[in-house]
Parts: C-alpha cells; structure tokens; sequence
C-alpha cells in the first residue's frame, strides 16, 4: 500500500469530539441495529419458514444471499449519489425503502418472491454502510476513526444480542395470530422500526460540520481544520484509475474472505445452536446473544487499542485468525452445547473485530471522490461474499447433510484474509 503518515491526535480537541460522537454515535449505532436486523432475520425465519414453504437448505442459502446481487449493484451508484444529494436525505431514503421490502417478505410464498424480495432489499439498503463510513469522514480524522467505526459496527453485535431473544420470541408468541406464521410476524415486526428512524434521519441527521445547527462557528473551525489537514494525505484519483487500482482490488479481496466468515455466522449461527442439541425456537434466540455479546466488548476494545498503537494490520490479521480457530472449534465440539457456544463466541467476537479496523486502512489511504467510490467498491465487492458464504453452506449442506465441510471452508477464507493482509497490504506510516 503507499505510504500514509500518520498525524499525532490534538487532544486539545478531545472534548469536542466527544460532544461530537455524543450528538452522532448513538443515532448512527440504532441505525445499523435496524439494518442488520433486517439483512439476517432470515437466518431465524429459516427456521420455520423451510418448513412451511417447503425450502431446501440450498434455496435458503440462495435467498440469503442473492441479497447482495443486489447490494452490489446499487452500491457504488448510491454512496455518488449521497455526495451529490447529502447524507441526511439520502440516508433517509435507504432506511425507509429497505424497511419497508423487509416487512413485504411476510408475504412470500414461493421461490420466486422469496428470491425477488431478498434481492430488492438488497438494493434498497445499497450504500447504508459505506454510506455511513464516508459520513464519518466527514467528521473524523483518520487517527480517531477505527473507535467510531467499531462503536458504529458494535450495532452487528447489539443486533445479534437483541435480535435473537427478540426474534425467537416473536416467532414464538405471535405464531397463528390472525392466521399469521411466527416467521411472517418476525419480518412485519422487524421491518417497520427502520421506516420510523428513516423519517427521524429527515429531522436528526446533518449533512457536514458545516451545517450542524448545534455546533458554535469556533467548534466548526477546529474540527474542519483537522479534517484539512488529515485530507492532505489522501489520495484523489479519477474513478477511471480507482477501478485500476490494484490497491484497491487488494482491500477488496481481503475485505471478501473475512465477509466470508460474517455472513457464515450472521445466517447460520442459529442452525450451529440447533445442531448442539437445543431446540426450543426461544432457547436458541437467548444463546445466539451470547456470542454477539463478547463481540461487542472485544471489537471495542480491539479497536481502541488499534487507534492508540497506529497498528492495523496486524490487529485485522489475529482477529481475523481468532474467527478462524473458533469455528473450527465450534465445528469439532458440535455436539457439545457449552463448548460449541464458547467457542461461537471466540469466532463471533473475532470475526466482527476485524471490520472496524481493516475500514482505517481504505478511508486513511482515499480522499474526494474516490473515498465515496472507493469505499463503495471495496464494500460492494467484499459483500459478493454474503451470496457466496450462505450459498455454499446451503449447498454442501444439502450434498452432505452437514454444515462441517462448509464452516470449515469459511475458517479457510478467513485465514487466507488474515494472510493476505499480513503479507501483501503494506502498513501505513
């Protein structure tokens, strides 16, 4: 990777930015909740709803992950348009439109719509998360950047400790009422908050430094200087050379093979419960919060130490090995509830730890209109590994009648990007 200095913070500064990440973090953190509660509620709607509708384990895997067919395509087109058209509208315009296809899936009654739905959800929520990671730099320099992104990424784990109790339980109390499955309940349910923070985004959400009503023309100065100055070692290129970029195609690649991991725990992390011996629908969404709960202690913690040392690469590469190990582990102890769990949670708390710190690494090398593109198309193309990850589970799953051989494929992902990062991204300095 070329060359980044590395600015020293200006702690003079420190007690604005935490009136910053005050006013910002909380709102950001519930929104992505809502988001990644509606991309993988599928993962415990697949528990009643194969049944129901008479899926194979392989169109459950397609349907998880044809999601990010859509995600792909839209993304690069969304984070443009967000430039052009600001953050608060446009941002309000992906949470109110993704809410809304995630309560239609209540509707689905065959492959066609499953598939269909799954696909524009993915194109309505297209361009929230590099979104909100070029939102960020908006307002953070890069040396304070991995704490906010893992503060923001902590709502995967908050999402998988409340939605898992939460999504048991709707499909365990609501089943039948008004002639409804559990499952249907689950996607209305889960689908309507994110039409209601859409809205409050129109009222909430600024566009800038510049345009925060609650901010003293002072305030506004010191925090847009630090972003100058934190600009003037980026990098603008025209998309034409973005796309050429083989840096670019390298943080992508790495980017794909720990997405791998994620989406092999975010869509399956219940059926790995299940298959340690617990069946009650409840029971599983009550354990399913335990692994999500490390998670959010340690990704913080990681990222905070990420940021105080300056080291990313290194940091990225043993979180991602962790995740690695742990479903190895989870995979050799399945039979075995407590060791399994435990070792979810080494897996789970790995896997998400490697996120908010590999994004300091993009967002520190790209400036202007390629940190909207790049970011983008790093993120779209990693995300390719959603569809990939559930399809391939589902598919060794059906040949095989076991998810071994498939966790243990998402192990080796993983422990190829922690390679990959190691040995070719070179550590900005």
């Amino acid at each position: 990777m070329a060359c980044m200095k590395t600015i020293a913070p200006d702690h003079t500064l420190d007690p604005l930015y935490r009136r910053v990440s005050w006013r910002l973090m909380p709102f950001l953190f519930l929104c992505f909740v809502a988001a990644y509660l509606d991309r993988v509620n599928v993962g415990f709607a697949k528990l009643q709803m194969l049944n129901d509708l008479k899926f194979s384990d392989t169109v459950y895997g397609i349907g998880a992950g044809i999601f990010f067919i859509g995600y792909f395509l839209f993304e690069v087109p969304s984070n443009l348009l967000m430039t052009r058209t600001g953050a608060r509208i446009w941002i309000a315009r992906i949470m109110i439109s993704w809410g809304l296809i995630s309560s239609a899936l209540m509707f689905v009654n065959g492959v066609a719509s499953f598939y269909l739905l799954r696909f524009l959800l993915g194109a309505a929520e297209a361009g929230f998360f590099p979104g909100i990671i070029l939102y960020l730099t908006y307002w953070y320099p890069a040396h304070r950047r991995a704490r906010m992104v893992a503060l923001f990424m902590s709502g995967v784990a908050v999402a998988g400790i409340v939605g898992g109790p939460l999504s048991g339980w709707i499909m365990k109390s609501f089943a039948g009422l008004h002639g409804l499955s559990g499952w249907q309940w689950l996607f209305l349910l889960e689908g309507l908050p994110s039409v209601l923070i859409g809205v409050w985004t129109l009222f909430y959400l600024d566009d800038g430094i510049r345009d925060a009503r609650w901010l003293g023309e002072h305030d506004k100065q010191a925090l847009e200087r630090a972003i100058v100055e934190d600009r003037q070692h980026q990098h603008s290129m025209p998309l034409a050379q973005l796309f050429r970029s083989g840096k670019v195609w390298l943080l992508a690649l790495v980017y794909f093979l720990c997405v791998m991991g994620l989406y092999g725990v975010s869509f399956w992390l219940p059926q790995l419960i299940k298959n340690s011996g617990v069946t009650d629908v409840f029971d599983i969404g009550l354990l399913s919060a335990v692994p999500y709960g490390v998670a959010a202690v340690v990704m913080v913690l990681a990222a905070r130490h990420s940021d105080r040392s300056g080291e990313r690469r290194w940091h990225t590469a043993v979180a991602a090995l962790a995740g690695a190990l742990g479903l190895v582990a989870a995979t050799v102890w399945s039979d075995n509830t407590v060791i399994a769990l435990a070792a979810l949670s080494v897996a789970t708390a790995g896997i998400l730890t490697t996120f908010p710190i590999f994004w300091s690494l993009p967002t520190a090398l790209l400036g202007g209109t390629a940190a909207a593109a790049g970011i983008a198309m790093i993120n779209s193309i990693g995300n390719l590994a959603g569809f990939v990850s559930p399809y391939l589970v589902g598919a060794i799953r059906d040949a095989t009648d076991s998810t071994a051989s498939g966790i243990y494929l998402l192990a080796a992902s993983l422990l190829a990007g922690a390679v990959l990062v190691v040995t070719a991204v070179r550590p900005p300095r």
